[in-house]
């Protein structure tokens, strides 16, 4: 599958070293205008990419009108990351077409993927192939998508899984902690991920910190996700987190 617009500007903006700044913002949490104004400023403060995702209650007329106000006002992409197959709007740009390779629920690893292509094909949104593993302590998207949870301490665990995905084709990885985890994964984690395989490797939850997401980067991850943190949209700490996913001098 050849590489779409969205894919070769995430590529475009994690050469040389840097990351990319990716701004969840979750409906079910969010009302319209107030995910519009967080992805306003979201803009303003250097994020790269609008995301819409979240584990339950992401679809439907909410998610529609999210994201149109979203795609009418910014200029970012706006990329889905979805819980279910509910979770596709046509006014997203692109989309994690992504496996739970860890799930012990074969819906979550080629079910939900089979009832979803046909709809991505339709709609016209950029699928990204994407490998999701989900490490403890897993919080709610551990528990609705029935993961094997990963331990943090076995890399070597977590590289197998990595490079079955490499090799399944899939391009992109997220190492995944749960929404509101105390911390993301190990950055040993990340460093064993990324010597082993080619993967753009993603880390989400439990990024609470500017310092936190700069030496995940570092690590070699190339985005990070920040959804809790940046809920209140302030836009000074939007700004601190994409200065140091950005690896400007501090």
């Amino acid at each position: 599958m050849e590489i779409g617009k969205v894919e070769r500007y995430i590529n475009d903006k994690t050469a040389s070293g840097k990351g990319a700044f990716m701004g969840l913002i979750d409906p079910d949490k969010q009302a319209p205008e107030k995910a519009l104004q967080l992805a306003r400023n979201l803009e303003a403060g250097g994020a790269d990419v609008i995301m819409l995702g979240g584990s339950i209650g992401v679809q439907g007329p909410v998610l529609e009108h999210t994201a149109k106000l979203i795609k009418n006002a910014v200029k970012l992409p706006l990329h889905i990351f979805p819980g279910n197959v509910g979770n596709v709007t046509y006014y997203a740009d692109s989309i994690y077409f992504m496996s739970l390779l860890n799930s012990k629920n074969a819906y979550w690893i080629t079910g939900a993927q089979t009832l979803g292509a046909p709809v991505i094909k339709h709609s016209k949104i950029e699928p990204i192939p994407t490998a999701y593993l989900v490490f403890e302590p897993g919080e709610t998207v551990g528990r609705v998508g029935d993961a094997n949870l990963l331990p943090r301490d076995k890399p070597d665990l977590a590289v197998a899984y990595s490079l079955a995905a490499q090799y399944l084709g899939m391009r992109f990885v997220i190492l995944e902690s749960g929404s509101g985890a105390p911390e993301p994964v190990p950055t040993e984690i990340v460093k064993a991920v990324r010597h082993a395989t080619g993967l753009k490797i993603v880390v989400a939850g439990g990024v609470k910190t500017p310092e936190q997401a700069r030496e995940l980067v570092k690590a070699g991850a190339n985005c990070i996700h920040i959804g809790t943190k940046i809920e209140d949209g302030n836009v000074e700490r939007i700004r601190a987190f994409s200065r140091a996913i950005h690896m400007e001098e501090e």
